[in-house]
C-alpha cells in the first residue's frame, strides 16, 4: 500500500478519535459513535467501516471528510503529531501500570499476551475501537 492512503486512514481514524473522545466526555454512550461520526462527515456507517479497514480514501471523498470535520484542504494528506493521551487514555495506562506491578512474572506474561492479543485483533494499526 503506498504511504498516501495509509496517511489519509491513520488521519481519518484520529478525527475519529477526536469526535469519540468529545462525544463520551459530553456524556454520550460509545454505541453509536461510529454511525454518529460518518453522519458528521456525510459518509454511509458501511462506507466508514470499509475506510477503517481497507478501503483507500479518494481525493473528492478526503476533500469532503475534511470539509465536514472543519479541516483545512489537504489536512488528511499531512502527516500530523500524535496526539496527547486523553483522560480516558492515560486513566488506561495507569491502570496497566497498576497491573503490571502488582503482578508476578507469570501475571505479567499474562498481561503481555492479552495485550498482544488485543492488539493483532485490531482491524487497523493504531485504531482503538469504542
Amino acid at each position: 500500500m503506498s504511504a498516501l492512503p495509509q496517511l489519509r486512514r491513520q488521519n481519518a481514524l484520529a478525527l475519529f478519535h477526536a469526535f469519540a473522545e468529545q462525544a463520551l466526555a459530553q456524556g454520550q454512550a460509545p454505541k453509536g459513535l461510529e454511525q454518529a461520526f460518518a453522519a458528521s462527515v456525510q459518509i454511509s456507517p458501511s462506507l466508514w467501516s470499509q475506510i477503517k479497514s481497507s478501503r483507500p480514501i479518494g481525493d473528492k471523498l478526503a476533500r469532503q471528510i475534511e470539509v465536514h470535520a472543519r479541516q483545512t484542504p489537504g489536512w488528511l494528506d499531512e502527516p500530523h503529531e500524535p496526539a496527547a493521551p486523553s483522560p480516558a487514555e492515560k486513566a488506561f495506562l495507569a491502570l496497566a501500570l497498576q497491573a503490571w506491578r502488582a503482578t508476578n512474572s507469570a501475571g505479567r506474561k499474562a498481561l503481555h499476551q492479552q495485550m498482544t492479543a488485543a492488539v493483532s485483533a485490531a482491524p487497523v494499526p493504531g485504531s482503538v475501537s469504542t
